[in-house]
């Protein structure tokens, strides 16, 4: 057993912006080569680390076992998706018992039971330690399959093409690319995205099969490195949609999926803070823009001039309805919002009537769910809540009932009757009121000893749906409280709430998850040094900015890729991401107050000596995302200045990327590791 930690070296190096000096001795962690890693003493250090996270977790992998055993017995080994139909056939996904991929099938719509493998990822996988399946196309006839697939983690996809009728796969592999081709109506031509070496998005090719890849056509080139290309295609399949932007901006153009040669056409021309997305029915577009107000409204133009002069507004912005998705079908407009942090879908008739549907809780998730085909009159829906599994409906729009088409199945067993949810507000020192969504035992009494985990993101405009989880049984089990703070940063309470923790108003998020923790503390939920806290990416950031500012409340950190060396990475244009993320954090080279808001939530660069509290930190060497010196040089840092004896543990994925191993069961090993982590650095466990 390894009793010391690896010592990073410390090597000078100075950087001046504004004026203003950063010392950075761990810069050496991060290969000039990258995306190729293969500086022997990187490698080196990160198997060092490595090695260190084995030595130091030997002693409890009975736990880790334990656990791993207790999260696999509530997955169904022999899972199915709900058959949908596109087409004349219905297609479905399946895992074979113990089986880490997926299998594709597909039957004809006439015979359900007559179903086919078209894709095996099981034999896709079989000679990598990493695969994950990127995007799955069908032609309009169904004859030809295009998927792409990453077997690295790198999330740099190659593109192959099936024919599903002969079962050969063609000699016409792309790359690199990333999501899923669309195709055009004329059954042999397909688009596709190119991304470059730091890993944009920045092309629009067209593929004819049967001819060379590299004679491909550009049907669409982004020339602003701060933007980002998308593919996608209207419900309708009338249009193929080409979407470039940032964080705040859209711009898209629509190419008559008709005539794949026809040049695109821009709905609205792009312009600052506007953000707008598109769907297509019977001869009209329909758009949702936040051209007039922030939580965005819903308006619709005639198919041959959809200019923003002839928009008709059909649905007003609202403070009260967060406008969030659109979808058309032939006879209905369905529309995702959230009121008062609540997930709803409006339906909306040709007629002109409209109704909610009405879902049996209080507190939820739904969502709009495979929805495949255009012409139809049921709508399939997502719906979970914190103490009830997956649950897939089909709703009948005319009907208005909801009919469950599966249930999550927990082969080891669930009973929701012995778990309570409820929906908390904490006050934040500002004033503001934060969602909290708690979930525990139905025999949970408040006496400020029990063990809580505090989950928490905050970034992006993502919310933290009140969604169900089997993996956090294990912890409900053994007594625990789950909590997850609804953060500004999140969309949760509409697009303002998104605004308030972006920008020069990014402490609110991390000033929200400390108030809730304080908050949960208050109302006799837990104590102080009796909270395990959890985030990834940029929930690993907050992570950071937590341990930072109120390290004694924490009695176990888990940060997952965390994002945590800021103004490092928003201040070098030439890594993968950082252009397109000005817009959510700043940009630190050209505006100096930028660099100074940074500089001072940073939580690699806000670490002063000092006790912190036991933290896990996980990388993946191939993650474009976050790159893996983050967070090796965030623990390296935090070997130097810490004065406790605290465990401070680092592992990285040496084969993955952002999302940690693949396959459903690798996968679960890892949270494993981390429950296990929790449960020996709260006491809960000793070996």
């Amino acid at each position: 057993m390894m009793s010391q930690p690896p010592v990073a070296a410390r090597k000078p190096h100075r950087v001046i912006y504004h004026g203003k000096t950063i010392e950075d001795p761990y810069y050496w962690l991060q290969d000039p080569g990258y995306p190729e890693v293969t500086d022997t003493e990187i490698l080196a250090h990160l198997e060092a680390e490595n090695a260190y996270f084995s030595s130091q977790m030997e002693a409890h992998q009975p736990l880790i076992d334990l656990l791993y055993e207790e999260l696999k017995g509530r997955q169904q080994l022999d899972d199915a998706s709900v058959p949908y139909k596109m087409g004349d056939y219905l297609y479905q996904w399946r895992f074979r018992d113990d089986a880490q991929y997926r299998i594709w099938s597909r039957a004809p719509a006439a015979e359900p039971e007559a179903m086919q493998v078209i894709l095996d990822e099981p034999a896709l996988a079989a000679a990598h330690d990493y695969f994950r399946l990127g995007g799955f196309s069908v032609s309009p006839d169904g004859q030809y399959l295009a998927w792409s697939s990453d077997t690295n983690g790198a999330e740099r996809f190659t593109i192959q093409v099936k024919n599903l009728v002969t079962g050969e796969v063609l000699d016409e592999t792309i790359e690199p690319s990333v999501g899923a081709p669309v195709w055009c109506q004329d059954n042999a031509t397909f688009f596709y995205l190119m991304v470059n070496d730091n890993w944009r998005p920045f092309q629009v090719r067209a593929h004819r099969l049967g001819e060379p890849t590299d004679c491909d056509r550009v049907v669409y080139e982004e020339p602003d490195e701060s933007f980002f290309v998308g593919l996608g295609e209207t419900q309708s399949e009338q249009y193929i949609l080409i979407s470039t932007g940032d964080y705040v901006t859209t711009e898209m153009s629509i190419v008559p999926a008709a005539d794949p040669e026809a040049a695109p056409r821009v709905i609205s021309t792009r312009r600052c803070g506007h953000e707008y997305d598109v769907d297509h029915r019977e001869g009209r577009f329909y758009i949702r823009t936040n051209d007039t107000h922030k939580n965005f409204r819903l308006v619709t133009a005639p198919e041959d001039s959809p200019e923003p002069d002839n928009w008709v507004t059909l649905i007003d912005g609202s403070d009260m309805h967060y406008l969030r998705g659109l979808m058309c079908l032939r006879n209905w407009v369905i529309v995702e919002e959230r009121v008062n942090g609540l997930d709803q879908i409006r339906v909306m008739a040709d007629d002109g009537g409209e109704h909610y549907v009405q879902f049996p809780e209080p507190t939820y998730y739904a969502g709009i769910g495979m929805n495949a085909e255009y012409d139809v009159n049921t709508l399939r829906l997502s719906y979970e809540s914190m103490v009830t599994p997956h649950t897939v409906y089909d709703y009948d729009l005319t009907s208005r009932q909801l009919t469950t088409r599966k249930v999550q199945k927990i082969p080891s067993g669930y009973d929701a009757s012995q778990y309570v949810t409820e929906r908390l507000m904490a006050p934040a020192r500002d004033g503001v009121q934060v969602p909290v969504s708690v979930v525990y035992k139905k025999d949970f009494v408040k006496t400020g000893q029990a063990m809580l985990y505090l989950y928490g993101y905050g970034a992006y405009g993502h919310a933290i749906s009140p969604s169900f989880s089997t993996n956090r049984l294990s912890l409900l089990d053994r007594g625990f409280v789950f909590a997850i703070a609804h953060i500004r940063g999140g969309d949760d309470l509409g697009y303002h709430w998104y605004e308030d923790g972006k920008l020069d108003k990014r402490t609110n998020t991390f000033n929200d998850f400390v108030d809730v923790a304080q908050s949960l503390i208050n109302q006799q939920f837990t104590s102080p040094g009796r909270i395990a806290i959890s985030g990834a990416s940029a929930g690993g950031e907050l992570m950071g900015a937590a341990v930072n500012q109120a390290p004694e409340l924490w009695g176990a950190v888990v940060a997952h890729v965390p994002f945590v060396d800021v103004l490092n990475t928003m201040l070098n244009a030439d890594l993968p991401l950082t252009p397109i993320e000005w817009p959510e954090w700043g940009n630190p080279i050209d505006d100096p107050a930028a660099f100074e808001w940074i500089r001072s939530y940073s939580p690699y660069d806000q670490m002063t000596a000092g006790a912190y509290p036991p933290m896990l930190v996980t990388a993946g060497l191939n993650d474009p995302r976050v790159t893996y010196w983050e967070p090796a040089k965030y623990v390296a840092k935090l070997r130097h200045l810490k004065t406790d004896d605290n465990l401070l543990l680092f592992k990285t994925n040496m084969g993955a990327g952002h999302s940690g191993r693949s396959g459903r069961f690798d996968s679960l090993y890892e949270v494993a590791e981390a429950y296990a982590f929790i449960l020996v650095t709260l006491g809960v466990h000793t070996p």
